[in-house]
């Protein structure tokens, strides 16, 4: 297996969800960037679990402790490895799923993979619980990008089928962005926002779970980072989105809708603004050849409803070849996305640095 990703920026991410600690290593930081501890933290609570009824009820306060890296405030050049102690695992919840087969989850395919020696508990280190560390490298990242002038946000998309408007893809402004970080439940249009939550309440209720959309911007980005084919933005974002558990769908700009348009309307016409080259529309998602073009960079992640749910459900169990029936113990969210916005900003966040220090 490769915890490995990054190609001037490294990150080594390890551990699973009941083990002692989950964390990561970065590599290839430069030396003297003075880190806010109290953002980062701020960052890691509002992916962590246990903050409401919308969530799993696991404690977990994602409390880091950097080993390495850091000195007196600053980076020293040398590679940042932090962990996350667990504190509060109920393992006894999961040991029938050593061998009855979550529907939907890694189990089986892990199982088979690791030849029966993954650890289980709590879907180890196929657990969301590892992106924790993941949201840890973001705010680094996203701390770095701020000095430079580049602002990442995001608001909840959908719920469900409850939606609220994209991003004004052409005008969209830094204070929203920043006003959208101060909310537990991120979303432009409150009203809507409580319908989402009402239906994850539901959901719960009804021992069910909901999935959702993650609209994400990145903002000031100058123009002509990134390549074509291979190392374009999309792919490298892709990559690394794809990576977080339970994504099943990422688009850029207008998305799979711009397969409707024709090319008078899906192309971005230009004109000048000042000494700026601006687009009148935003269709491609500030993206062009592989390569930012300088208009706000919107894509949107799609992420599946959470797979452990407490409704019997069919399944094998694998160790005796024979089908069976689940009922799923244990805390489980009935809804990731809203935790999921900080693990989103993060992969944009480590996805342009990364290109950046490539350029």
């Amino acid at each position: 297996m490769s915890g490995v990703w990054g190609n001037n920026i490294k990150l080594s991410i390890f551990g699973e969800s009941h083990g002692r600690a989950v964390g990561i290593t970065i590599d290839g930081l430069p030396a003297g960037i003075e880190l806010d501890l109290e953002y980062i933290e701020s960052e890691m609570r509002r992916r962590a679990p246990g903050r409401n009824a919308l969530s799993t009820q696991r404690q977990e306060k994602d409390s880091f402790e950097i080993l390495s890296g850091f000195f007196n405030g600053r980076t020293t050049g040398t590679p940042i490895c932090a962990v996350i102690w667990n504190s509060d695992q109920h393992s006894k919840d999961y040991s029938e799923l050593k061998d009855l087969m979550r529907p939907g989850h890694g189990d089986y395919t892990g199982k088979v993979k690791y030849k029966g020696f993954n650890d289980y508990r709590g879907g180890g280190h196929f657990s969301a619980r590892v992106t924790a560390p993941f949201v840890f490298a973001g705010a680094i990242a996203k701390q770095i990008l701020r000095d430079k002038g580049i602002v990442v946000g995001a608001h909840i998309k959908a719920v469900g089928n409850i939606q609220e408007e994209n991003f004004d893809s052409v005008n969209l402004s830094e204070d929203l962005l920043k006003e959208l970080v101060k909310k537990e439940f991120p979303v432009i249009d409150d009203n809507k926002g409580t319908e989402m939550q009402n239906l994850i309440i539901q959901a719960k209720d009804e021992l069910d779970s909901v999935g959702g959309i993650v609209e994400t911007a990145v903002l000031n980005l100058p123009v002509g980072i990134g390549s074509p084919f291979f190392d374009s933005v999309e792919s490298c974002l892709a990559h690394l989105l794809f990576s977080i558990p339970a994504v099943k769908g990422v688009e850029f700009g207008a998305g799979f809708d711009i397969s409707k348009m024709r090319g008078s309307e899906a192309n971005d016409e230009y004109y000048m603004d000042g000494d700026r080259v601006k687009t009148y529309t935003n269709n491609n998602g500030g993206i062009l050849g592989g390569i930012t073009s300088g208009m706000p960079m919107i894509f949107r992640t799609a992420f599946k409803p959470t797979a452990s749910i407490a409704r019997p459900q069919r399944t094998i169990n694998i160790t005796e070849g024979k089908e069976a029936e689940l009922e799923i113990k244990g805390r489980h969210d009935p809804c990731i996305v809203h935790r999921a916005v900080p693990v989103v900003e993060a992969a944009a966040a480590l996805t342009i640095l990364d290109l950046m220090y490539n350029n």
